[in-house]
């Protein structure tokens, strides 16, 4: 099944939990794409002592799992793209939400 997975917290625990999902759809299997929008394009980076968000988005990046983060929503906080997060545009959410066959949004 394919899964597309959008993101719209930096709350801790729960982009911490988006990305364990992503991270277990994937070993379970299933294609899966993230879309970060809004706040949680200040994911990657994001360490807390229990709530490691960054560690789960870099898993699912090792893992072959395609991110994709909101250009505007980064342009608005003054932020770029990186490699692992490369900046996207509504376009491509619409597009992942064509491709999945699930869509789950945190």
């Amino acid at each position: 099944m394919r899964f597309g997975i959008i993101i719209e917290t930096k709350a801790y625990e729960k982009a911490w939990n988006a990305f364990r999902f992503a991270n277990t759809s994937k070993k379970s299997g299933h294609e899966v794409k993230v879309f970060l929008m809004g706040e949680a394009v200040e994911c990657e980076g994001l360490v807390h002592e229990t709530y490691n968000v960054d560690e789960q988005l870099r898993k699912f990046a090792e893992a072959g799992g395609e991110i994709l983060a909101c250009g505007t929503c980064l342009k608005s906080r003054q932020l770029e793209g990186s490699e692992s997060c490369p900046v996207a545009n509504m376009m491509d959410c619409v597009n992942m939400v064509e491709w999945a066959d699930k869509v789950i949004t945190f």
